[in-house]
């Protein structure tokens, strides 16, 4: 399906489009990593603690890759997962700090490697050279990976901390808290669809330069 709509488009639009999704998915990862809605935690008021809707207000938090930030309060940082402090953290919790160095340096790479692909993006479909097309290409595909990576191990990472905390402690305090993901990891699963299809796009397009210099070479 995408080789016959892209077989039907002149590599100039092909490319056209693949910097404009290479700008969206900037912007997406950008505001994702800048972001403190990736993990919500929503506490809902429990009538027979006698506690209100404004205590579970208070307890709920919300969070991103750098801080947390619990009800009214202001935000803190996390735990450096590069720091200190993180080698003070028990063995039994040493998984918890490799997925947390992991997703922090997988998705700013990611952030890099579109800014590189996009300029090379548009060198080469301004000189109309086929093979740094297909090697933007191949690069916008390598970042989407690393995207699907950090944001897969975020999601690992959140799950594995929740269950970690749940064991440490009484299951009944758990009974009133609801875990869901924020419109932030959406936005990193916005970029991760958006730089794939700019890597696709830039894949076609030196594919059509390509024939186009095969159809003038066969002219001369």
């Amino acid at each position: 399906m995408v080789p016959k709509c892209g077989a039907s488009l002149s590599p100039g639009t092909l490319c056209l489009a693949a910097a404009l999704n290479g700008l969206l998915s900037f912007g997406f990862l950008a505001a994702a990593i800048g972001t403190d809605y990736w993990y919500l935690i929503h506490v809902d008021g429990a009538e027979r603690n006698g506690s209100s809707a404004r205590d579970g207000e208070e307890l709920s938090s919300h969070s991103g890759l750098w801080r947390l930030c619990e009800g009214q309060n202001a935000c803190m940082p996390l735990i450096d997962p590069f720091g200190a402090e993180s080698w003070l953290v028990p063995a039994s919790l040493q998984h918890l700090i490799y997925m947390h160095r992991a997703f922090m340096i997988l998705l700013p790479l990611s952030l890099i490697l579109i800014i590189f692909g996009w300029i090379c993006g548009i060198v080469g479909s301004l000189a109309q050279i086929s093979w740094l097309l297909l090697f933007t290409g191949c690069y916008f595909l390598l970042g989407a990976l690393l995207t699907l990576s950090g944001t897969s191990t975020y999601i690992c990472y959140s799950k594995a901390a929740f269950i970690e905390t749940v064991r440490m402690f009484d299951q009944q305090r758990f009974d009133r808290v609801h875990i869901t993901f924020g419109w932030s990891l959406a936005l990193a699963w916005l970029s991760f669809g958006t730089e794939g299809l700019a890597g696709i796009l830039l894949l076609l397009a030196a594919q059509g330069f390509r024939l186009k210099l095969d159809a003038h070479s066969a002219d001369i």
